[in-house]
């Protein structure tokens, strides 16, 4: 059998598995006592963990963005799981007999991605103006291989492989709703605009597991690589309309909505206006349901307030520090054998 799947964790159970460490703070608890406060994850989530002073993975010997072999048990604390850990180490080849394998540790989009592009590629498809067919062919050529695999953000939404092309899809199967309701917002420009405004991200984020900034992405942003990335692609078609490029510069300029947001510039145009909410609803939707589920509310980094979580969802989300009790355990076995840690 395999290893433990942090998205099959109940509330009580001592758990074995492999996981990726995403985040790993040393702080101290109401007593002055160091702790661990980090987040682990594999292709099927994460989970807030905890390792306390009493556990021998306070001192262990891994970091940020390795992948270990724990031992934990899990509880519910404020309506959200979290693990207790009780041993941590840096998993090695000899794990891959217990079924320790990199790739089913990176956090992943849910959906296929197969299925995912095929959905990009026939709305695009249905763009009426050549040009714009052509600078979409052009995109998809050049920067397809990353908008596939790529996350959409280090931590707020969407933050994991495949998250740009989940988002993007996303945003284009909404705007051809939204498009349909408006029908004098001009659709082509809006679904091209939704395929760059994000593009940036390619090079501003590192891909997974290590999706943490770039030079380039503290220096620039993804917003000004973006609107590179278009004039690059737009060379690719010959005679490309000047006029089309400017609107589509302003779209991927003006998709923070505000200057505070990091925007280069407010949308000044029904289409980059349009484009910016769709990307507004979107990530903030993919925030709720990283949430989880459960009656009641939690705090969100994104949105700077609590917030309750959509109803019937089941997801990851980051814990609050809880207590950290007195009680021993005496580990947790995979159910094929015992992993030594």
């Amino acid at each position: 059998m395999s290893p433990a799947k942090i998205d099959s964790f109940e509330d009580g159970d001592r758990v074995t598995g492999f996981a990726l460490v995403t985040r790993k703070e040393l702080r101290q608890d109401r007593n002055g006592k160091d702790f661990l406060d980090m987040e682990l994850a594999d292709a099927s989530g994460s989970i807030n963990a905890k390792a306390w002073s009493d556990s021998a993975a306070l001192r262990g010997e891994y970091d940020t963005y390795d992948y270990v072999a724990y031992k934990g048990t899990v509880a519910d604390f404020k309506g959200q799981l979290q693990l207790r850990v009780l041993e941590c180490r840096r998993a090695t080849d000899a794990d891959r007999e217990f079924g320790f394998d990199e790739a089913d540790l990176i956090p992943s989009t849910k959906e296929d991605l197969d299925d995912l592009w095929r959905r990009l590629e026939a709305t695009l498809a249905t763009v009426g103006r050549p040009e714009l067919r052509a600078l979409a062919d052009q995109a998809l050529g050049r920067f397809g291989g990353g908008l596939r695999e790529h996350p959409a953000a280090k931590v707020i939404h969407h933050a994991y492989r495949g998250g740009l092309l989940e988002h993007t899809v996303s945003m284009l199967e909404l705007a051809v709703r939204i498009c349909d309701h408006y029908g004098d917002v001009d659709r082509d420009l809006v679904l091209t605009g939704i395929l760059f405004h994000d593009l940036g991200k390619l090079r501003e984020i590192g891909a997974m597991p290590r999706n943490d900034y770039t030079s380039e992405g503290r220096l620039v942003g993804h917003v000004v690589i973006g609107r590179d990335l278009l004039l690059e692609a737009a060379a690719g078609v010959p005679d490309f309309p000047v006029d089309l490029r400017l609107q589509l510069e302003h779209i991927v300029l003006s998709h923070q909505g505000r200057l505070e947001y990091r925007a280069a510039v407010e949308p000044m145009t029904a289409e980059a206006l349009v484009v910016h909410f769709i990307d507004d609803i979107d990530s903030k939707l993919n925030q709720f349901r990283a949430l989880g589920s459960g009656d009641e509310p939690r705090y969100a980094r994104g949105f700077g307030r609590w917030i309750f979580p959509l109803a019937g969802e089941a997801g990851d989300g980051e814990g609050d520090e809880a207590d950290s009790g007195e009680d021993d355990d005496e580990g947790a076995d995979t159910p094929q054998g015992r992993l030594d840690l």
